[in-house]
């Protein structure tokens, strides 16, 4: 269903990013929070109007039956130079609300793969988005 739906570069990033978030399915304040910067952050947000995007993911989220098809599908889309960056920007999300989850893991250890970034480079990404979060809240390195 969700190729009926995402026609564009655009599209596919924001409904990448929904699915980093509503991975655990729960979308929390600071998720709402962290995404809606990030879109902005990215210029998306004149061109995209959110609120349709989610309903459309969320219309398909639970028929979902390929996951790695859909990550592939997506990234393809996107068709990202820096993917490190974009693989950051689905860890920060991953990790915005307070509670982890083990699906999100999974997901970014999925996210990984098709962007064909290395186990340990990957490791290195989750640690460092880790670290800035905690920074972030307890204002202390």
């Amino acid at each position: 269903m969700y190729i009926t739906i995402v026609h564009n570069r655009d599209q596919a990033l924001c409904h990448l990013f929904f699915h980093c978030c509503l991975e655990d399915d729960r979308f929390t304040e600071p998720e709402m929070e962290s995404l809606s910067g990030t879109l902005v952050g990215l210029g998306l947000q004149p061109k995209l109007n959110i609120k349709d995007e989610l309903i459309s993911y969320r219309s398909y989220k639970s028929s979902l039956t390929d996951e790695i098809a859909y990550l592939k599908f997506l990234i393809e889309f996107i068709n990202p130079v820096n993917e490190l960056a974009l693989y950051s920007y689905c860890v920060e999300l991953c990790i915005s609300d307070p509670a982890p989850d083990p699906r999100e893991e999974a997901l970014l250890i999925r996210i990984a793969e098709v962007l064909e970034i290395e186990p340990g480079i990957a490791i290195i990404i989750n640690k460092l988005m880790a670290q800035r979060k905690a920074v972030q809240l307890q204002k202390i390195f």
